[in-house]
């Protein structure tokens, strides 16, 4: 199949490093959220400073900067899928990002309230991005390390999680019966569409990547239930703007002292 042919060459025919040079002073962390209502609410409430526009053929990217806990962060509207998500990151790690956590929501594949917080700690291959940044397998585990800070930090400021495994595809009209009960005995909790992508793409270049899922649309019963997805409550939905900018500045700082220990 198409998908085994996985070649783990650093270096492709053009590359987001021949085109996007490294930006001097450009933060080490940086968080992406979905959602353009959860954007408008960052932008209302932290009045960022904008430190440059990422362009496309299909729209334009802000990148705004704040400081959250003493650290430097990059914050964007991250774009859908993961062919997408991937090659803006491929182009924003070029820039000299390192550290990269993105935050939206998911459809709930077992008992969640809406707005539950998730830690995804592996996720199901359902998508192809994936398959160009690491060998066929049907799951990919996400950094341990990573996974610890986000936890930490959620502990530390009081916030209750769940952490499992979620399955990511590409095709959202193509959320089948039979496969939804497929994905459940394989241990998935909720369903997405980019964090095997990006799961992938960050272990293969070798950057610190984690996420942070909220629950929208209720898929566990026979019957789908939208619930907030398209609309609900912005300000439930904007409680995760804080933590995931606490949980950027927790993991930046872990990996700065692990390198300092790791120079000593």
């Amino acid at each position: 199949m198409i998908l085994e042919e996985f070649d783990d060459s650093q270096v492709a025919l053009f590359n987001a490093f021949d085109h996007y040079p490294k930006v001097e002073g450009f933060p080490k962390t940086v968080v992406a959220f979905f959602s353009y209502v959860l954007m408008e609410e960052f932008e209302r409430v932290y009045k960022p400073e904008t430190i440059m526009v990422l362009k496309s053929c299909s729209m334009d990217l802000p990148i705004y900067k704040i400081n959250s806990n003493g650290i430097e962060i990059a914050v964007m509207h991250a774009p859908l899928g993961g062919p997408y998500i991937v090659e803006i990151f491929e182009e924003i790690i070029s820039f000299g990002a390192k550290n990269v956590i993105i935050c939206g929501s998911c459809g709930s594949l077992t008992t969640f309230d809406e707005h539950s917080i998730i830690i995804p700690t592996s996720a199901i291959r359902d998508e192809g991005t994936s398959y160009h940044y690491a060998p066929a397998s049907d799951e990919i585990e996400l950094n341990k390390e990573v996974i610890e800070v986000i936890e930490g930090t959620l502990k530390e400021i009081g916030v209750h999680y769940t952490k499992g495994k979620t399955w990511t595809t590409d095709a959202i009209y193509r959320e089948t019966a039979k496969k939804v009960e497929r994905r459940k005995a394989q241990g998935a909790i909720v369903v997405e569409m980019e964090c095997a992508s990006m799961t992938a793409f960050s272990q293969f270049r070798g950057i610190n990547f984690g996420q942070l899922l909220y629950t929208a649309d209720d898929l566990s019963t026979d019957e789908h239930d939208v619930r907030g997805l398209l609309n609900g409550d912005v300000s439930k939905k904007a409680l995760v703007i804080p933590i995931a900018l606490r949980c950027a500045a927790n993991i930046q700082k872990y990996f700065k002292n692990k390198a300092e220990q790791a120079g000593k």
